[in-house]
């Protein structure tokens, strides 16, 4: 076998954090259904048969860019979590999701938001998909704000799961705006008005 045919079969070595990082990057801009494998691939610096090998099929690999992007890109939501009352758990994730949502090296938005826009030939799989992930987020803040009704760290009778749904509505619909173009500063005027509705 001579070198350039062992070459040829060789698979191509790639860094595969960093191939799903650019992954990230077209599914953010393009939405699942919008992100061609051809973009994906070319993006990412691999081949059709390098993609599927190391990752699967499309769908295998926006289910993992998902995860990595929660892990890396949403950590400020866990940070937040740790906060000591309830009012800068809630004010510290608004406003490092505004400050997020508008990074001059990202897409603007949230890729959970707008993974899921327009992607209709999966039977709903991709966009039931991202709707748990952002349930999950507003589980794990309706039990953090639970505890703070149980110490008397918020009100009693506060209703902790419509407290954490409010919160998130708040932060998905300034996703949205991000996306449209709205500046950071406007995301964080609507930040100040939603925080005089969590009791205190």
């Amino acid at each position: 076998m001579t070198q350039k045919t062992r070459e040829r079969g060789r698979p191509r070595e790639f860094d595969a954090d960093a191939a799903l990082d650019r992954a990230i990057e077209v599914f953010w801009r393009n939405g699942y259904e919008g992100a061609s494998l051809g973009e994906l691939t070319a993006a990412m610096g691999i081949n059709r048969p390098s993609l599927y090998a190391a990752y699967g099929n499309k769908e295998e690999l926006f289910r993992r860019a998902v995860t990595r992007y929660a892990e890396i890109d949403m950590a400020y939501a866990r940070a937040a979590l740790a906060q000591p009352t309830a009012y800068e758990v809630i004010e510290t994730f608004l406003r490092t999701n505004a400050d997020a949502l508008t990074r001059a090296d990202r897409p603007a938005g949230c890729l959970s938001i707008q993974g899921g826009i327009a992607s209709g030939n999966d039977d709903g799989q991709i966009s039931q998909f991202l709707a748990g992930r952002r349930l999950a987020g507003e589980q794990a803040l309706a039990d953090r704000l639970a505890s703070a009704v149980r110490t008397g760290d918020l009100p009693a009778g506060t209703d902790p799961a419509a407290l954490a749904r409010y919160v998130m509505t708040v932060s998905e619909g300034n996703a949205v705006h991000a996306a449209a173009g709205v500046d950071r500063a406007s995301l964080h005027a609507t930040v100040d008005i939603a925080l005089k509705a969590v009791p205190r």
